[in-house]
């Protein structure tokens, strides 16, 4: 593979774990797009201050940029980078389309779609990597109106018009060694004039999967407790450095070899995990969830609906984690999720475990949020939960520079 490098533009960035996974891979970033300050400030912090992957243009300011405004602001920029872009990746804010939220086709931030399309019809890459929820292809109401399109098939055709070669897959991410059951629809496009075929990426990331686990010695098919055994609440607390009144948990011995991975790059003097902060659950809470740890019949079953009432659950439903397969998909909700052995909500960094990112990868913002504030603030567990794994990005990002080169 020729040493030159791979230049890619990240839209709809959120704290950067597909731009992380293409950092991994040896790609160098031209700029990243995120309107979101939370969720900038932790790309920021770890891609730009730290790892400077970006050679970012001058035209451009280094700070939250919303996309409608930078199309309107610096078309001809944007116009003036044709030729020299390799791959645009990202994809827009997904909950409007997710199945597990409220389904909602008037949801603004589905029209954020036509603005990536904008967006490629400016900057012509050679390559494109479209990441939706598995929702994105299915129509709204198709019960009330039968021609309805699903947004994935307007997206197909609108970039095939555009003159590329397009495929959409649903991938799961288990299958590719993240410790999650977490399908994504995924869309790969070659500009036309390229004489390579989109339809040869699912093919290469499947053939390249085992050499790349044996490359970073790593495994298959990690389970839960293979990604975060070492970060129980049992090894000892500290004072949470950056959340004032909380404590966060010490680090354990990394006993697999997925955790080793993930360790890399912290020092061994380190005590405390980045992100890595308790919650402070109510006496009762943490009865209820002493009482559901005790049950083997309800491992990695959802506890919602009447059945709440039996175990004196308040909040809209629970699962209890099970530590010997995958966990279920990671969401922006931290109590959605009840950990396998401790009666205790998961923390950040156990979440970003799951979801791949490295331990030296640092979030910013505030731990959680609610109410009204979630339609403006993405703080830390809504930053990972929202996030492609970058362990996938790492693997898809090789693939790419493979059938460019």
């Amino acid at each position: 593979m020729s040493n030159r490098k791979y230049t890619v533009i990240d839209l709809f960035a959120g704290c950067g774990g597909l731009s992380l996974g293409l950092y991994q891979a040896g790609w160098s970033g031209v700029f990243a797009v995120e309107k979101n300050k939370c969720a900038f400030e932790t790309l920021k912090h770890n891609l730009i201050d730290k790892k400077h992957h970006f050679n970012w243009p001058e035209w451009l300011s280094q700070e939250p940029t919303d996309i409608i405004e930078l199309l309107k602001n610096y078309k001809d920029e944007l116009k003036s980078l044709r030729g020299k872009i390799d791959l645009v990746a990202g994809g827009p804010p997904c909950q409007g389309f997710s199945m597990a939220g409220k389904r909602m086709e008037d949801d603004e931030r589905n029209q954020l779609v036509f603005s990536y399309i904008s967006f490629i019809r400016l900057v012509r890459p050679k390559l494109l990597l479209f990441e939706n929820v598995k929702g994105f292809t299915y129509s709204f109401d198709k019960a009330k109106n039968p021609d309805a399109i699903p947004y994935s098939k307007i997206v197909v055709e609108q970039l095939e018009g555009l003159g590329y070669d397009v495929t959409p897959y649903i991938i799961n991410f288990a299958e590719f060694g993240v410790p999650q059951r977490r399908k994504r629809f995924i869309l790969v496009g070659v500009r036309k004039s390229i004489k390579i075929h989109s339809n040869e990426f699912m093919g290469k990331l499947k053939e390249q999967f085992p050499d790349f686990i044996n490359q970073y010695g790593l495994t298959a098919t990690p389970t839960l407790s293979d990604a975060i055994s070492d970060l129980l609440r049992s090894n000892g607390t500290e004072p949470t450095p950056d959340r004032h009144g909380f404590l966060s948990g010490r680090y354990g011995r990394a006993t697999t070899s997925y955790q080793k991975y993930l360790r890399k790059g912290i020092p061994v003097s380190s005590v405390v995990p980045d992100s890595h902060s308790f919650a402070r659950h109510t006496k009762e809470k943490t009865e209820c969830f002493e009482n559901l740890l005790q049950d083997n019949e309800i491992v990695g079953h959802r506890i919602d609906g009447d059945e709440r009432e039996k175990w004196g659950i308040h909040q809209r439903g629970i699962t209890v984690l099970d530590p010997n397969t995958v966990s279920p998909t990671i969401t922006g909700a931290p109590d959605d999720y009840l950990h396998y052995n401790e009666p205790r909500i998961m923390t950040v960094r156990e979440c970003a475990r799951i979801q791949s990112f490295p331990d030296w990868y640092e979030f910013r913002s505030k731990y959680t949020t609610g109410g009204e504030m979630r339609k403006k603030e993405v703080p830390r567990y809504s930053q990972v939960g929202n996030a492609i794994p970058p362990l996938f990005a790492h693997q898809a990002g090789l693939v790419l520079k493979g059938m460019l080169s």
